[in-house]
């Protein structure tokens, strides 16, 4: 289905007439699933949303199409839209570019007072990883991992596999999730090094398990 059948499909589900012309659109990252704002869509901006691929609303205090980052470059990419059961709210899923709030932070919900899912937060460690990629080998072990090359952390990889597997056969739990931590570490390290992410390992999964 084309984007412009994919936005008629969802123009006509929309029960407009509910939501006074104004549908709420909840905004999740795409990889974390974490929650990060909320706006309101006009057909308009659903419309201009799914030509640009980038997240664009209807602000009630301007009275105007607004794209998100239009003026700090903070965007919103647009991966899904789908809507709910009562055809009256979107959840877009995106990836974002930068933070999402104008406050400077990833979310617009205080992050400090959410439960952070487990997902979330290997995702926020997954970007540290990423980040390290550029820095100085002598400020962390992450940089002097990507600074001695693949071959390093794959072998890094590969011994910390053996680490699990010993410390399960010694019956140690305690070793075994110590271990376990190590070797998902540095498998998060190879797979940014490789240009790959936790995501891609899982949307495999889910892939076999169809």
């Amino acid at each position: 289905m084309s984007a412009e059948a994919v936005v008629e499909a969802l123009e006509e589900r929309i029960d407009w007439e509910k939501v006074d012309g104004l549908v709420p659109a909840i905004v999740q990252d795409y990889q974390s699933s974490q929650v990060l704002m909320m706006g309101y869509m006009n057909p308009e901006a659903l419309s201009k949303t799914q030509q640009t691929g980038q997240v664009t609303f209807f602000s009630r205090s301007k009275q105007r199409l607004w794209t998100k980052g239009e003026t700090s470059g903070n965007v919103l990419e647009l991966k899904n839209i789908s809507l709910d059961c009562d055809n009256d709210t979107l959840l877009i899923k995106v990836n974002p570019v930068g933070p999402t709030c104008h406050t400077g932070t990833t979310t617009c919900w205080d992050a400090d007072k959410q439960d952070e899912s487990q997902m979330v937060w290997l995702h926020q460690l997954e970007q540290l990883l990423g980040e390290r990629k550029n820095a100085d080998p002598e400020s962390s072990y992450t940089a002097s991992l990507y600074a001695r090359g693949t071959k390093r952390i794959s072998q890094k990889v590969g011994e910390e596999g053996v680490e699990v597997a010993l410390a399960a056969t010694s019956g140690d739990k305690a070793e075994v999730v110590s271990e376990s931590a190590d070797l998902i570490y540095h498998l998060l390290v190879l797979l940014q090094d490789q240009g790959l992410s936790m995501n891609d390992v899982i949307n495999k999964l889910k892939e076999r398990h169809k």
